[in-house]
């Protein structure tokens, strides 16, 4: 059951969040600045891969919008240096429709992409969106969800991290959903279009790569500390939550 906030109560929470905005483009900086100013965020620009990476250090946004293709320093290699470093919320922003690099975006770990020509309110509404996945949810009755256990996985929506035993595994927004969305669904196969729909809502249009991306990312990633049957695969139907062992193989 959703909640409707307030308009006050929305617009103060908006002003609380902080928007990176990154792109050698200074008009489409303009843009996306008065979108997102006008929807209530604090709202920092960079024009170049490094600048970006100088906010960041300086202080940390909550999400950072990003363009992939840009001199120097490209969106690319801005977001693997933001992942070497922690799990800042990234949405893309790329040139062309072109699905090897929304794909590898996605596989460094972004969160979300927009392909340009766009609409700023499409690009407001994807952000806001990333910022109420990683917010912490709250059951019905005000109360913090609780943890989420299978064999050595563990999973706390309200603090929004994964453990593989007593050692955290750094999760994105969309990694992290996907696996909870798993989970809550113990022994049941979800095909993609669920999974979207999990992520963003029914009717979301992005492409099934994009789920397959963030299963990779999800199975290297706990495969590193021995969890290789988190995840498990119906060929052809979707994925399953493993037995969480850490012995055998979780499916291709």
């Amino acid at each position: 059951m959703s909640i409707d906030l307030p308009k006050e109560t929305a617009k103060m929470i908006a002003m609380s969040r902080r928007i990176l905005l990154v792109d050698d483009d200074p008009h489409i900086r303009q843009l996306l600045a008065f979108a997102f100013d006008k929807a209530g965020f604090a709202v920092e620009e960079a024009g170049n891969g490094e600048a970006a990476l100088d906010a960041v250090a300086r202080q940390a946004p909550d999400l950072i919008v990003l363009d992939i293709n840009m001199p120097r320093m490209d969106g690319l290699e801005v977001c693997r240096r933001l992942r070497a470093q922690g799990d800042l919320p990234v949405l893309f922003l790329s040139s062309r429709d072109d699905e090897f690099d929304r794909v590898l975006g996605i596989e460094l770990g972004a969160d979300d992409y927009v392909t340009k020509p766009f609409s700023p309110r499409e690009v407001v509404a994807r952000a806001n969106a990333i910022l109420r996945r990683s917010a912490p949810r709250l059951a019905q009755d005000g109360i913090p969800t609780c943890g989420i256990e299978k064999g050595r996985l563990r999973l706390d929506p309200e603090a929004w991290t994964a453990h593989w035993g007593a050692g955290e595994v750094a999760l994105t927004v969309s990694e992290f959903n996907i696996i909870k969305a798993l989970a809550l669904a113990p022994g049941r196969i979800l095909s993609r279009d669920q999974l979207i729909d999990q992520l963003h809502g029914p009717g979301f249009a992005i492409t099934d790569r994009t789920i397959d991306s963030h299963i990779r990312n999800l199975r290297r990633k706990f495969g590193e500390v021995g969890g290789s049957d988190v995840i498990e695969t119906k060929a052809g139907v979707g994925y399953r939550l493993g037995p969480c062992e850490g012995a055998g193989e979780g499916g291709s």
